[in-house]
């Protein structure tokens, strides 16, 4: 019973800290708000004509009276202003896209009047931003809803707390969230529904569940400018098209994206300019499937290209034509900042024309790291997953891009056990790993979708001990490739973006190199580019470092000096022509 007490007087307390700025009236019984914030904000509302003036033209005299009685109308200004002062927690799982979304989730949100908060317990509004690609990734998100489910019993009615469920499993699962969690949810928003937040938030606290999980066909969020989460970081993704269209039989994306749109590159390049005075030193492009980048809204400066493909490659749908393509869109990006490493995820390999390796190999702040997904080194299986490629084709692609960009560094997605995959098939992936090698690997085992093309036309009969020991030899191949990729780093210089302090503690730091490899040094006092001066290493420096050490995973290093991109760039090609 003391403890049941101590649980009620703790909510009054939190109820009452979370809305200071209420004032209750016990002459009319009124409830007032004295926030200069929302007296500013309603300064700005609509003046022309409401619909009460259109209902009074057909009413008697005696009733436009009551018609046009200004009190207050109960609802309409709780649903204007509902965020003010109230705490949201943001969640996010799975792909950097669902990063860069919780981005636009918070901006949007935040110009409502929200305030984020980093604690459960002290959050109005829960949101979780979701991933559906594989069965493991929607289990993590029921796991972490029953956990919530009992923080929003304890909070209880006298301080509710709302849940909601963002991105690609809201998308793909829709009303069945809110049935399935026994009353956990409360609101459920698809990728393209997130403008729509204030409005499903409102009709929550109405104590009504809110869903909205239709998919645009031109929806880009283009001019919602994202807010970081975290804003120590010295890295930013740049969210440049949404949805697919290459249909491979195994992937949810199509569904719970939808179509390809693409960004005007005028957003874009806003975007970034604005990342590059707040400092931001690196930009990661992103894309479900980024490079296959076409903005309709403006005209090309490029030269149009008589192949849009690579060499060997296929679509599913018809040659796209027109528009500012991703090889001249990455070329006005690099030149925003020359001081600003630009990245780019995720892509298919069929989009690689010599046009984006012309630039990537002209550019110095364009790394020379290329995330090239094969899925599966079996011809046939590529062909029962419509990737649109052969093994050969694949092959031929990494050595091309390997003869025109020297030192470039391959990372990959590979899946083990798709539908009828036999151990003869399985091997082609293991030789091809072998034969290309990649510093980087993510390995699944096949998760069958609902929707996708093979849930209807094949049958996910690959036991699942199989398919996790194919996991495993794909683990251990890959891994004994990257450390002897790695050491091939010792004893040369690298150039390193130092990004904060290693997991160690603060007297390491780490950063990545061109080839988004891991680096770790100790934190000392440098001296600057041709100077005595010696300085404090922080987050956003370039660093020269030399690799004493190297893993699997990681290069360890010693800095030498502080540098600059460009000027890293240009002492390199000195002593590269010093050789000759």
């Amino acid at each position: 019973m003391i403890l049941k007490k101590i649980n009620v007087a703790y909510r009054y307390s939190r109820l009452i800290s979370k809305h200071k700025s209420v004032v209750l009236l016990n002459t009319t019984n009124i409830v007032k708000s004295c926030s200069t914030t929302i007296k500013k904000k309603n300064e700005y509302k609509f003046d022309g004509p409401s619909l009460k003036d259109f209902i009074a033209k057909d009413l008697p005299q005696e009733q436009i009276e009551l018609v046009n009685n200004e009190d207050k109308i109960p609802y309409v200004d709780d649903m204007v202003d509902l965020g003010q002062n109230r705490k949201v927690y943001i969640e996010v799982y799975g792909c950097q896209m669902n990063v860069n979304d919780a981005e636009i989730v918070w901006s949007i949100l935040q110009n409502e009047g929200y305030i984020k908060t980093n604690s459960i317990y002290e959050a109005d509004v829960i949101l979780l931003v979701t991933c559906a690609i594989r069965d493991s990734a929607e289990n993590k998100i029921w796991t972490r809803i029953k956990q919530l489910r009992s923080v929003k019993r304890w909070r209880g009615k006298l301080d509710p707390l709302k849940i909601g469920i963002l991105g690609c499993m809201a998308e793909r699962l829709k009303e069945k969230l809110v049935s399935d969690s026994k009353g956990a949810i409360d609101l459920v928003a698809g990728p393209d529904s997130y403008r729509d937040l204030p409005r499903l938030l409102a009709k929550t606290e109405a104590g009504q569940k809110a869903i909205n999980v239709l998919l645009s066909f031109d929806e880009t969020y283009a001019e919602i400018k994202p807010v970081k989460l975290n804003d120590d970081n010295v890295t930013a993704y740049v969210s440049i098209m949404r949805g697919c269209d290459n249909m491979c039989t195994y992937c949810i994306v199509p569904f719970t994206r939808g179509r390809e749109r693409s960004r005007p590159v005028e957003s874009i390049l806003d975007e970034i300019k604005y990342l590059s005075e707040k400092g931001f030193k690196e930009v990661t492009l992103l894309g479900q499937n980024v490079n296959s980048y076409r903005d309709l809204s403006t005209s090309s400066f490029f030269m149009p290209s008589t192949n849009t493909l690579a060499s060997g490659f296929k679509t599913v749908y018809k040659e796209k034509k027109g528009g500012v393509r991703f090889a001249e869109l990455l070329n006005r990006v690099s030149d925003v900042d020359p001081e600003m490493r630009i990245r780019f995820t995720s892509p298919h390999p069929k989009d690689f024309p010599d046009e984006v390796l012309d630039i990537i190999l002209e550019k110095p702040n364009v790394c020379k790291n290329l995330h090239l997904p094969a899925q599966c080194g079996s011809t046939e299986v590529l062909e029962k997953m419509r990737r649109g490629y052969t093994r050969e084709s694949y092959l031929s692609l990494a050595q091309h891009i390997r003869d025109r960009l020297p030192g470039v560094t391959y990372s990959s997605d590979f899946i083990a056990g798709f539908c009828g995959e036999t151990d003869e098939e399985f091997e082609d992936t293991i030789s091809l790993m072998e034969t290309v090698k990649y510093h980087n690997a993510f390995l699944f085992a096949y998760s069958m979708r609902e929707k996708t093309t093979a849930y209807r036309r094949y049958k996910d009969d690959v036991p699942h001990e199989i398919k996790v020991e194919r996991v495993k030899k794909m683990f251990n191949v890959f891994r004994r490739d990257a450390e002897i990729l790695n050491k091939q780093f010792v004893n040369t210089e690298q150039l390193m973006l130092v990004e904060g302090e290693s997991r160690r503690g603060p007297s390491d730091l780490c950063g990545r190199t061109d080839g988004n490899i891991k680096v770790i040094i100790p934190n000392t006092k440098l001296p600057l580019e041709e100077s005595s001066f010696n300085q404090d290493i922080k987050p956003g420096d370039y660093i020269t470092v030399k690799i004493i050490e190297s893993n699997s995973q990681v290069l360890k290093g010693m800095p030498l000096k502080h540098t600059g991109l460009q000027e890293y760039e240009k002492n390199k090609n000195k002593k590269n022509t010093n050789i000759y």
